[in-house]
């Protein structure tokens, strides 16, 4: 499966950067790859803070590893964590 990669940066609630990329199925719409951020945030206990195509680009398509098009086929997307982002 090829998918999106949207590298994203939003301020937490304590003013620190998370950086993490929502990875999508190619065809999805923008606008849906920046829903699925705002459902992950709101599970991290972050609801509400800002993300909008400023915090969260368009970056590359790939092949998605197995792990990551599971989630994908399962949830309708796939977060790799980066920095600040809770375990």
């Amino acid at each position: 499966m090829e998918c999106a990669v949207y590298d994203t940066y939003v301020t937490k609630n304590d003013g620190k950067i998370m950086h993490f990329d929502v990875v999508v199925e190619a065809n999805t719409p923008h606008e849906k790859a920046i829903e699925y951020g705002k459902q992950y945030l709101t599970t991290v206990g972050q609801a509400g803070q800002k993300m909008t195509q400023e915090e969260c680009q368009f970056c590359h398509i790939q092949e998605a590893p197995p792990m990551v098009e599971k989630d994908i086929v399962t949830n309708g997307y796939y977060i790799q964590k980066m920095e600040g982002c809770p375990q």
